[in-house]
């Protein structure tokens, strides 16, 4: 088996083994199927931690998060797939490797280590785990709680009210209730956005892309409803259509709560975020670049709760501004807009301060919940969802709630600091897989290279 191959099959089997230990299944076309892998588009055949009879068995019963977790279930696929073992030697083949890849791999077979030992910890066979190491294995950084002062002051100037709880949520409710997405028409408006941010993308993104990434399909996606979910929308990247010559289709789904209550502007940037030039654009240019030969196989298996995927989100977070070309909210073209814009960066400061007042602070679910309607001016049905089925979950509350703040003020911030044709390709992975805290070193060799040509 060549290095690489070796590669490969260690990476299928952590990733693969810790996503089924939690009742993953990378194979489910539906978000609410799908957890730590959240891809699997190479025409690798699957290993055996998915493969193997005792894994289809865990994947039915839910795996450790189940309400009522099935100790047999788990215990047979245990002793059938060794998933530390995995884990460990993922790590230690990233140190070997060395390099930018060498550190992404490192680090994630770090969080992968976390998530181990937080399913430990909820079967009772491991210590608590400690709510930083948490968040640094998925972030990089230190937990916080949010600030979401300056951007609160910001909307209540651009609704022309005062900068407290009662008069500003008051006002936003109205602006949104003024604003609200139709359900019969979110199709039709997905289209309208999808072509919208399309052009904006082929104006300020695609020209800093390399001419063979031109022509792949970035928004081929099919918005699907969804009722009674936990989440806002879930985008799943399939990329398993293949074309008469082979080549991939990048074809993804868009799962969108039902109950959404979402405005026209927020609505924008959550086709922005999801679609293009966000996620399904981010995974399509990844399996291209892998079917170019220039992205290895790791990239062909993104995963959740990682440094990865708080670049992931960071990206997602900034996508509207990438499309149309802006660094700073007051640049949008509009005042709805910027405002929808400081409504979405609330949501992830809400995200970030209800995982921290649940496992830091150890707060009750209502009184997480009233402070993400009053201070982060979440919608009722957001502020529910996110300080339970979210912040409560064992796993998410701890490791992934964070990655959204995380990545979006990184990428915002590398936004400003580095030219687009440098920080552009670098979020794409256009220079090789990074996450939240590698890609700072793509960037200071693109930066010094682009000196060294000046």
């Amino acid at each position: 088996m060549s290095d690489e191959a070796r590669l490969a099959s260690t990476t299928a089997n952590a990733i693969l083994g810790i996503d089924t230990l939690w009742g993953g299944d990378v194979m489910s076309a539906s978000g609410t199927g799908r957890y730590i892998a959240d891809s699997w588009f190479s025409d690798e055949p699957l290993p055996p931690a998915y493969a193997l009879p005792a894994a289809a068995r865990l994947r039915a019963t839910g795996g450790v998060a189940a309400p009522a977790p099935d100790r047999a279930a788990i215990d047979a696929y245990l002793a059938a797939v060794d998933v530390p073992g995995a884990i460990d030697a993922l790590a230690a083949l990233g140190r070997g490797v060395g390099g930018i890849r060498g550190a992404y791999l490192a680090a994630q077979g770090e969080s992968l280590r976390v998530m181990w030992a937080l399913a430990e910890e909820l079967l009772g066979r491991g210590p608590k785990v400690p709510y930083e190491r948490c968040v640094v294995a998925s972030t990089g950084r230190a937990p916080e709680p949010s600030r979401p002062e300056a951007k609160r002051e910001r909307l209540a100037e651009l609704l022309g009210v005062r900068a407290e709880a009662e008069p500003l949520l008051a006002a936003v409710d109205a602006w949104r209730g003024e604003r609200l997405v139709p359900r019969k028409a979110i199709k039709l408006l997905a289209d309208a956005c999808i072509a919208q941010l399309e052009e904006g993308t082929r104006r300020h993104v695609v020209p800093h892309l390399p001419a063979s990434l031109h022509g792949i399909p970035r928004a081929n996606i099919e918005f699907l409803p969804i009722e009674n979910a936990w989440f806002s929308g879930s985008m799943n990247y399939i990329g398993r259509a293949r074309g008469p010559d082979g080549s991939p289709r990048y074809e993804a789904t868009y799962e969108i709560n039902a109950a959404l209550q979402i405005s026209v502007p927020e609505f924008l940037d959550l086709v922005a975020h999801e679609v293009v030039p966000g996620h399904v654009t981010n995974f399509a240019l990844a399996q291209a670049l892998h079917v170019q030969g220039r992205l290895g196989f790791e990239g062909t298996v993104l995963t959740m709760n990682t440094r990865g995927a708080a670049l992931s989100e960071g990206l997602a977070n900034n996508a509207m501004m990438m499309a149309l070309g802006v660094t700073e909210v007051e640049q949008l073209p509009d005042s709805d807009l910027q405002i929808g814009k400081l409504l979405v960066l609330l949501q992830d400061d809400a995200k970030n301060q209800a995982s921290w007042l649940t496992w830091a602070e150890g707060r009750p679910q209502d009184e997480v919940a009233t402070a993400l309607r009053r201070e982060y001016l979440l919608s009722e049905e957001r502020a529910a969802k996110i300080s339970g089925a979210w912040a409560r979950h064992p796993l998410n509350g701890r490791m992934y709630l964070p990655c959204y703040r995380a990545g979006t003020e990184k990428v915002a911030d590398l936004r400003r600091r580095h030219a687009p044709e440098q920080v552009i390709p670098a979020l794409y992975q256009v220079h090789g897989l990074v996450d939240v805290v590698t890609i700072d070193g793509v960037l200071e060799g693109a930066a010094a290279a682009a000196g060294q040509a000046g």
